[in-house]
């Protein structure tokens, strides 16, 4: 089979070893530099260059995962519309080529990580664990599935915490833990409301209904804007977290809402299959994005 763009897959500049660790993906891994940016503490040189390394590790841990699942499901992503533009799977790159890089990837992560901080090697070692074991035996059992791939958002985000030694508070958790379960039940119900009545056909979807995975992300936001918000307001008599005699914290809770609102619109709209793209391609949700930095910047002004 063949088509225009096939053939403009196969004429990229970009060669297919890259193109099949999708690095467009890798804009999930900036949730690392999360907890560094809860405390205050991101633009610390140290800091700064620790959460880098945990996030050039864990784009090569992804990396593997990608690879793996390619070569796992290269011939049904034979099948599909767009995935069979992949590189595995229009035959750009071998199998056995992309095991020996997948490996390769995951030595390189393991051994990054623990340099950059013995911990950080154990939690890319748990994520790695996990995500294989989602692809090879959970990825059509229902609710499993949500919680495995959720672990790895939240993973990404502990991520940065362990590499730069910052403690991990309870609400950074809760926000971390509920925000990934938010954007996981949003894809799968993007995924359904994309396909419509060829949802049935993926084992990942059959078993969910869009009204189920309505209410999981649903309340998977709600439960986020409450943590957030209890995580503002414990910072109301906090030192350092006020500047001109503005609690900073507190004000970040408009935008933070409303960029939740707008991710759950694209939710709503279907659109949020792939985060990355929403992040990347949402210029409202960039500027509420930014509309929420400014005011988390000043809480550490001094």
């Amino acid at each position: 089979m063949s088509s225009s763009s096939e053939v403009s897959v196969r004429r990229s500049p970009i060669p297919a070893s890259i193109r099949a660790m999708r690095p467009k993906q890798w804009v999930k891994n900036l949730l690392v530099f999360t907890a560094p940016l809860a405390a205050g503490a991101v633009l610390k040189p140290q800091v700064f260059a620790q959460s880098a390394l945990a996030f050039v590790a864990f784009c090569a841990i992804s990396a593997s995962i990608y690879l793996i699942n390619d070569i796992r499901d290269v011939e049904s992503d034979r099948q599909h519309p767009k995935k069979r533009l992949r590189p595995i799977a229009a035959g750009e790159l071998s199998p056995r080529a992309a095991l020996v890089l997948a490996i390769g990837m995951v030595v390189g992560a393991l051994g990054l990580g623990f340099w950059t901080a013995p911990w950080l090697a154990v939690v890319l070692a748990v994520y790695w664990v996990l995500q294989v074991g989602y692809s090879l035996f959970a990825k059509n059992q229902p609710i499993v599935d949500l919680a495995m791939v959720a672990a790895g958002f939240l993973l990404r985000a502990v991520a940065g915490g362990v590499a730069s030694a910052i403690p991990l508070s309870q609400w950074f958790l809760l926000v971390a833990s509920f925000g990934s379960l938010f954007m996981v039940a949003g894809k799968r119900y993007s995924e359904m409301v994309q396909l419509g009545a060829e949802a049935g056909t993926r084992a990942s979807l059959a078993r969910y209904t869009t009204t189920y995975l309505r209410f999981v992300w649903t309340l998977s936001a709600g439960l986020v804007i409450a943590a957030y918000s209890l995580w503002a307001f414990d910072l109301r008599t906090a030192s350092g977290t006020q500047w001109a005699g503005i609690p900073w914290a507190q004000v970040s809770i408009a935008p933070f809402t409303l960029a939740m609102l707008r991710y759950a619109y694209e939710i709503d709209q279907g659109q949020a299959g792939e985060p990355e793209d929403v992040v990347l391609g949402d210029r409202m949700l960039q500027a509420m994005g930014l509309c929420w930095a400014i005011p988390i910047a000043l809480m550490f002004v001094h």
